[in-house]
């Protein structure tokens, strides 16, 4: 009896470890402690059902956003080991085209710039478009330099788009006869249809602005936000399995090749610059079609949104989940938000509803003075003001945590097969009753491993 129930014991264990090898528990697993922890603070807060469904709502917005970006960032770097820090570049361009194509050819209103008024499914396509041609353009020059001269290019470009959209001469311009503008340092405002309506519009959806009425109090604004973290959602889905079949198919087995050495794959006659163009166009459409998705519902828009610390984030995103793994990257995108990016704000919020903070020196050095003499109060009071500034501090001290323990981060380090078939079971070959092993094979082992 006693060794039947540690047989039985021993099988449970097993089968709960071939589950959690599953990237989808392991997403739902973190996601679900994430969302937990949040919903905590909120009560802890004294925030209302609705608040706290609006904070989780916000969070997976963000999740959904970075994710996107970091799963096409992975297809370059943790793939290809194309070194792109110019993510906030293509992402602003497929924004701004996609306004500029949407945007009405007679706006009415003040600080209005005219557009070509296409509908929205066109200007979004047009969008995702042009961000794929400025990575062609990028990468036909650029892919002749290597690691650091090549992420010198990627940035000095990402520079040159926010720098360009801000310019006096951007703001308004004329190609072919058509008007078209930027908004120069002021910007684009969105003068257009919510691209939502289609869905919004739906009969279904009323339903769904009930329900969410009478489960959390919900209005039409708030029920229209939530949709729109659940479209982005099944967004992401979309990105994890197009770049998931993309890693599985030949084409991204020659990119590992690159990645692992490109000489190697360059004497099995591959041709890998042509490679590289392909996969980084890819790359930098998704990025386009995620600075769309991220921005282009909203009020407007300005140069600013894209400035090199978004990059960095992505790139932060992508270190902590581990590069090569896509599982990883959506992992990593739900971490920095949920511990780096929105983290600071709720423990702020939590000690403030703890203790009574006192007012904070105006200055370093009233803050530091004190110190000398014993007295830590007013230190402590000028971090604590300045909680949200050392989130800087935070992302750094957390990189150099994880670059010391993790340096491949939580998932890097997990070999992925290039086949797109299971190649550890193979069939037994009927040899006098017995199974023989294939050729060059032992039977421990069964034969290299991916």
């Amino acid at each position: 009896m006693s060794a039947n129930t540690t047989a039985n014991a021993a099988d449970e264990r097993t089968r709960l470890e071939a589950l959690w090898e599953r990237d989808a528990v392991k997403i739902l697993a973190a996601f679900a402690a994430i969302y937990l922890v949040y919903a905590a603070i909120g009560l802890a807060l004294g925030y209302s059902l609705d608040g706290i469904v609006n904070t989780l709502r916000r969070m997976t917005y963000l999740i959904a956003v970075y994710g996107m970006v970091t799963l096409a960032l992975n297809l370059h770097w943790g793939y290809t080991g194309l070194f792109n820090i110019g993510v906030a570049g293509f992402m602003a361009i497929g924004l701004y085209v996609t306004m500029m194509l949407a945007k009405p050819v007679d706006p009415t209103g003040a600080a209005q710039y005219p557009g070509l008024g296409l509908p929205m499914p066109i200007a979004i396509a047009g969008g995702v478009v042009a961000a794929g041609l400025a990575g062609l353009v990028v990468a036909i020059p650029a892919l002749r330099l290597r690691a650091d001269y090549f992420a010198i290019t990627t940035i000095a470009f990402a520079e040159i788009v926010r720098l360009g959209l801000t310019s006096g001469a951007a703001q308004q311009f004329s190609v072919l006869g058509a008007e078209l503008g930027t908004g120069g340092g002021r910007g684009l405002t969105r003068n257009y249809a919510d691209p939502m309506n289609v869905i919004f519009e739906l009969e279904a959806f009323s339903s769904f602005v009930d329900l969410t009425n009478a489960l959390f109090g919900f209005g039409p604004t708030q029920a229209r936000s939530l949709a729109y973290s659940i479209v982005l959602v099944l967004v992401l889905i979309g990105f994890y399995w197009l770049i998931q079949r993309t890693s599985r198919s030949p084409f991204g087995r020659v990119l590992k090749a690159i990645r692992e050495d490109e000489e190697a794959a360059q004497s099995l006659g591959k041709n890998t610059n042509r490679f590289k163009i392909k996969v980084f166009v890819l790359g930098c459409a998704l990025m386009g079609l995620a600075g769309i998705l991220w921005r282009f519902r909203r009020t407007g828009v300005t140069p600013t949104a894209f400035r090199p610390h978004v990059t960095f984030y992505i790139w932060i995103a992508l270190i902590i989940g581990g590069a090569g793994s896509n599982t990883g990257s959506v992992l990593g995108s739900g971490l920095f938000v949920a511990v780096l990016f929105e983290g600071p704000r709720y423990v702020r919020r939590l000690i403030e509803e703890v203790i009574t903070v006192g007012d904070a020196p105006n200055t370093f050095a009233g803050a530091v003075g004190p110190l000398l003499s014993a007295n830590p109060a007013p230190f402590l009071r000028y971090t604590f003001d300045e909680f949200l500034t050392l989130q800087f501090v935070l992302m750094g001290v957390a990189l150099v945590l994880l670059m010391h323990r993790r340096p491949d981060g939580l998932l890097g380090h997990r070999e992925e097969t290039a086949a797109a078939i299971p190649l550890t079971d193979r069939p037994a070959a009927e040899t006098g009753g017995e199974t023989a092993a294939g050729p060059g094979t032992d039977s421990d082992h069964g034969g290299d491993s991916q």
